[in-house]
């Protein structure tokens, strides 16, 4: 279990009140930028750069626990989910919430298609609906702006246009939405234990899988050349296709419950955290053996992304901290 070189020391990024509840990366853009937005029970989403965790800006306007934030693949945009009955939608630049999409509970998933600026939303939550906005036909009700720097985080009344996609079919809440890389495929995993990938053209599952544990997190891994899906629930990790709707590629099962997982495909190595205890574990893909344990954090760990260019991972905690981890052993950021 240990490892040949020494342990580098996590970036500890501060700044939430509450636990982390999800993290999502940016592509790399063109000046190999990228970055990074934490979702937070402080109902504060944040903004930082990818590489050295530093705050770049807060998105001021839930009322409610933020359960998941996304950003759009040029960083354009943030989307995030909250327990007040909103997603909302931000300009990354200005700070200013472009659009609020009123639910009628809580919602827990928001995912973009893999575009620039996309004008495409997808939501899920305790409505147990998924939803579809389009934002291109948004229309404003208000003249309200929120800004990182607002106290008054009282964002724009719009009207957006959205259809659900399989009406009835959800037996629990959403708990993640993932636009597959086949823009025509949205994947959805619920609290059913369901997991399901939607053929919008259709509007019907193509595929559907059945969990053995209700699931954690649910991730796209798209650091290869064949993406693949990976999903936590219970004891196991469980890897798809990123492009073949349905398809298992391998269920791992460890000895402890499994809250968050990432995959790096290249390395073929994967990371876990769990609620059972407040270490990061590193797992070998083929072989299933534990590689390594990553203390650092003071509670349970539920988010775990790595970076888009896979040199790091990022990992949220109850604890209320983002660590950033190199990844690998050769110098990078501020690793030197």
């Amino acid at each position: 279990m240990s490892s040949e070189n020494p342990k580098a020391v996590p970036l500890t990024c501060h700044g939430h009140s509450r636990p982390i509840t999800h993290l999502s990366f940016s592509a790399v853009l063109d000046d190999d930028q990228y970055y990074l937005v934490s979702a937070c029970k402080d109902n504060n989403p944040m903004l930082r750069d990818g590489v050295t965790g530093d705050w770049v800006g807060t998105f001021i306007g839930h009322k409610g626990a933020v359960w998941q934030a996304r950003l759009s693949t040029d960083a354009s945009l943030a989307a995030t989910a909250s327990a007040d009955f909103s997603a909302m939608i931000w300009d990354t630049h200005t700070g200013e919430c472009l659009h609020t999409l009123t639910h009628a509970h809580i919602v827990r998933a928001v995912a973009f298609p893999s575009q620039p600026r996309p004008q495409l939303v997808a939501t899920g939550g305790f409505e147990k609906k998924l939803r579809i906005f389009d934002l291109s036909s948004s229309t404003s009700v208000s003249s309200t702006s929120s800004s990182p720097t607002s106290p008054n985080g009282a964002g724009p009344s719009t009207s957006t246009p959205s259809y659900e996609i399989g009406p009835g079919v959800h037996g629990g809440p959403i708990k993640s939405v993932i636009w597959s890389t086949d823009l025509n495929i949205l994947i959805t995993a619920a609290d059913d234990k369901i997991v399901r990938w939607w053929d919008l053209r259709a509007r019907s599952p193509a595929a559907t899988y059945e969990l053995e544990g209700f699931p954690g997190t649910c991730e796209l891994d798209s650091l290869s050349s064949k993406p693949s899906l990976s999903i936590a629930a219970g004891k196991s990790a469980y890897f798809f296709s990123g492009t073949q709707p349905g398809q298992l590629l391998k269920k791992i099962t460890t000895p402890k419950d499994i809250s968050a997982v990432a995959l790096h495909a290249e390395q073929r190595k994967f990371i876990t955290g769990g609620a059972g205890d407040t270490w990061v574990r590193v797992y070998d893909f083929d072989s299933e053996s534990e590689l390594e344990v990553q203390k650092g954090h003071h509670g349970p760990i539920w988010t775990i992304s790595f970076s888009p260019d896979g040199k790091l991972y990022a990992t949220g905690s109850e604890d209320g901290t983002v660590k950033l981890w190199k990844f690998g052993s050769d110098p990078y950021g501020l690793w030197r």
